[in-house]
């Protein structure tokens, strides 16, 4: 099964500054992000997805 980069990194950087994770991500990466955390960040990049759709015209 391939996998599909859904996020760039920079969106999951900038997500994770906004939610005060980055700290914890560059010192000791992604798989020390709680399930939470990860949730939260899902959240936030569908909020940001859904802002950018309903800018554009048609």
């Amino acid at each position: 099964m391939s996998r599909h980069r859904v996020m760039s990194e920079d969106l999951k950087h900038e997500i994770a500054r906004e939610l005060g994770v980055y700290e914890k991500v560059s010192r000791e990466g992604w798989g020390s992000v709680s399930s939470r955390d990860c949730g939260n960040m899902v959240t936030k990049a569908i909020e940001i997805a859904n802002r950018n759709s309903a800018r554009q015209p048609g």
